[in-house]
C-alpha cells in the first residue's frame, strides 16, 4: 500500500522554493517560447500546466516540468513544415498518448540502466552551461537566456556569448547582481534573517533589484537597465486579448502523417530528457526517495494532453528548474504546484509589476545554481573513487554536454560505460588459473554464468598459450549459458589442437545439448574427471 504524502507537512519550506523557481522559470518559459517560434504565452502555459498538472501526478519530490530548452529546435523546425501553430498543436496532443501508453508499458524502467557517473557528469556539465549563460546577463548583455545547449538561439555558442559581453557591460547590471549575490549568499548567514524561514533569500533580491533599477530610472541616471534586459510578459489590455492566448488544435491534421512523425520524435525526445531529469532529481534529495519513472511518464503524457489543448508548449521534466529547487530547500512536490499556481497568478494580475524584474537579479540566483551542480568536489570524488571506470565515462560526459547537448552528452557517457561493461566482461568470462606449469600439472579452467561471443577472443587465446602434453579441465558447473561461437571454439580445440599437441582435455558440467564429450585415448581423462566428480560429492554436504 502507498503511503499518503502530506501535500502541506512543509509548507515553509515548500513556498520559499517554490518563489524560488517561479522567478526563474518565468523568463525561461517566455525565452524558450520565443526561441522555438511560439507564441509567448505558449512557454507560460507550458509551465502553469507542468506546475500544476504534472507536480500533482508526479511521485517525484524534486522534479519541476515546463517548456525545455531541448526541444526548442524540434518545435522551431516542426511548426515552419507544419505550416502552423495549431497543426503543431496536434503532433503535441499525438505526443501525449504516445507518452501515455509508454507509461502503462512501463517503459521508464529504462531510467534504471542509467549510470552515476553519466548522471553526475549530465548535472556538472548543465552547471557550467548555465554558469556560463548568466554571466552575460549579470553584465547586462546576452539574448539568449537560459537554455541547455552549445548552440543557441541567437546563432552564438556558450563561449562566443561568454566574451561578446565584454564589449557590451552596463554598470547598472553588474551593481544589481553583486547586491543580489550578497543577498544571496550572505541571507542565511545573518542569524536574524536565517530565523525568517518564510522569506527567501531570492524573494528579496527581486524586491532589491526592482527598486535599486527603479531608482535608476526615476533620477535619470545612466546606470537604468533598459527594457531588454528586463523580464518581458505579454500584458492583454482586453477580455478578448486574453481569450486569443488560448489555442486549441487542429485535429482535421490527425491524419497527416507529418504531424504523427513530428508528434513520435516529441514524445520520445521528451520521455528520454524527463527520465534522465528524474533520475537527476533522486540523485540530489538528501532524503533518497525515488520516483516512480512509469508515473511521471504518464504524468507528463497527460501534462502534455492538457498544455496541447490550451495552446502550451510541449514539456519535459527540467534540470534548471529542479536544481534551482533542490537548492531552494524544497522537501516535497508542493513547491513544484506552487510554482505552477504563482505563474498562473502573476501573469493574470501582475504582469506589469513582473516586467520590471532586472534579468541581472534572476542571473544571480542561476549562477550559485550553476556553481552548485558543477561543484569541484564531485571531480575529485570521481577522480578518488576510479580513475578509469567511473571518472572516464563522468569526465567525457561533463566536456560533451557542455560542448553540444544534454542528449548528445548522456549517449556519449553511456556508449563509453558500455565498452567498459563489454571489456569488463570479457575479461571475466571465466577463472584461468595461470601459473608456472610443469609436465603433467593440471590447468583449471572454470567457465562464468554466462559466456558470450564477446568473450571468445580471450578464450581463444588462453587454449593457445595451454602448453604441449599439458592436462586440462574446462569447467562449465556454474555457467547457464554459452555462446555457440565459443561452443565452437572449445570444440575445434579438443578435436584439432589438443590431439596436435597431446594435450589431455577434460569437460566437466557441460549441458548434454552442448554435445560435447571428453577427448578419449587417454587414460588419464577419465581419472581426473572421476576424481573431481568425487571431490564435488564430498563437498555436496558441507554445501547445503
Amino acid at each position: 500500500m502507498t503511503k499518503k504524502i502530506n501535500l502541506l507537512a512543509n509548507l515553509k519550506s515548500d513556498f520559499a522554493s517554490g518563489l524560488v523557481v517561479f522567478l526563474v522559470a518565468l523568463p525561461l518559459c517566455l525565452g524558450i517560447a520565443l526561441a522555438s517560434g511560439a507564441p509567448l504565452f505558449s512557454g507560460i502555459i507550458s509551465g502553469v500546466v507542468g506546475g500544476i498538472v504534472v507536480g500533482y501526478l508526479s511521485t517525484s519530490h524534486l522534479s519541476v516540468s515546463g517548456p525545455a530548452a531541448g526541444l526548442t529546435a524540434i518545435v522551431l523546425t516542426a511548426i515552419t513544415d507544419l505550416g502552423a501553430f495549431n497543426v503543431f498543436l496536434t503532433a503535441v496532443f499525438i505526443a501525449g498518448i504516445i507518452q501515455l501508453l509508454l507509461g502503462f508499458l512501463k517503459a521508464g524502467s529504462i531510467s534504471n540502466f542509467f549510470p552515476n557517473n553519466v548522471i553526475e557528469g549530465m548535472l556538472a556539465g548543465i552547471g557550467v552551461i548555465i554558469f556560463i549563460k548568466q554571466i552575460p546577463h549579470a553584465f547586462g548583455y546576452d539574448k539568449d537566456f537560459g537554455g541547455e545547449s552549445f548552440v543557441q538561439s541567437d546563432g552564438q555558442n556558450n563561449f562566443m556569448e561568454f566574451f561578446s559581453f565584454l564589449d557590451h557591460v552596463q554598470l547598472g547590471s553588474v551593481i544589481i547582481t553583486a547586491i543580489s549575490l550578497t543577498i544571496l549568499i550572505g541571507w542565511n548567514k545573518i542569524d536574524f534573517f536565517n530565523k525568517i524561514k518564510l522569506v527567501p533569500p531570492a524573494l528579496v533580491a527581486v524586491i532589491v533589484g526592482i527598486v535599486i533599477n527603479e531608482f535608476f530610472i526615476q533620477t535619470g541616471n545612466s546606470l537604468a537597465i533598459g527594457g531588454d534586459h528586463l523580464v518581458k510578459l505579454p500584458v492583454p489590455t482586453s477580455i478578448e486579448e486574453f481569450q486569443s492566448i488560448f489555442i486549441m488544435p487542429d485535429f482535421s491534421a490527425f491524419t497527416n502523417s507529418k504531424v504523427w512523425i513530428v508528434g513520435a520524435t516529441i514524445a520520445v525526445v521528451a520521455s528520454i530528457e524527463t527520465l534522465l531529469c528524474i533520475e537527476a532529481a533522486d540523485r540530489m534529495d538528501t532524503q533518497k526517495r525515488y520516483t516512480d519513472t512509469n508515473v511521471e511518464l504518464k504524468a507528463q503524457g497527460f501534462g502534455n494532453l492538457v498544455s496541447s489543448l490550451l495552446g502550451g508548449l510541449p514539456m519535459t521534466s527540467v534540470v534548471v528548474r529542479t536544481s534551482a529547487n533542490n537548492t531552494a530547500g524544497a522537501k516535497s512536490k508542493m513547491s513544484a504546484i506552487i510554482h505552477g499556481f504563482l505563474l498562473l497568478i502573476s501573469v493574470i494580475a501582475i504582469p506589469a509589476l513582473l516586467n520590471k524584474i532586472p534579468l541581472a537579479t534572476l542571473a544571480a540566483v542561476l549562477l550559485l545554481v550553476g556553481y552548485k551542480l558543477a561543484n569541484p568536489t564531485v571531480l575529485k570524488h570521481f577522480w578518488k573513487k576510479d580513475k578509469v571506470y567511473q571518472f572516464i565515462p563522468f569526465i567525457l560526459t561533463f566536456v560533451a554536454v557542455v560542448l553540444t547537448d544534454l542528449l548528445k552528452g548522456v549517449a556519449l557517457g553511456m556508449i563509453v560505460n558500455i565498452l567498459f561493461v563489454l571489456i569488463g566482461n570479457s575479461k571475466r568470462a571465466y577463472r584461468f588459473r595461470k601459473e608456472e606449469y610443469q609436465e603433467g600439472d593440471i590447468i583449471h579452467i572454470e567457465l562464468a554464468q554466462e559466456v558470450s561471443f564477446l568473450n571468445k577472443s580471450a578464450i581463444k587465446s588462453t587454449l593457445n598459450e595451454i602448453p604441449e602434453n599439458a592436462t586440462v579441465v574446462i569447467n562449465a558447473t556454474d555457467t547457464v549459458y554459452i555462446a555457440h561461437d565459443v561452443l565452437d571454439l572449445i570444440k575445434e580445440f579438443k578435436k584439432i589442437k589438443a590431439k596436435e599437441m597431446n594435450i589431455n582435455v577434460t569437460l566437466v558440467g557441460f549441458k548434454k545439448g552442448y554435445k560435447l564429450e571428453n577427448s578419449k585415448g587417454n587414460k588419464n581423462t577419465v581419472t581426473i574427471e572421476h576424481r573431481y566428480n568425487v571431490m564435488k560429492r564430498k563437498m555436496e554436504p558441507v554445501i547445503k
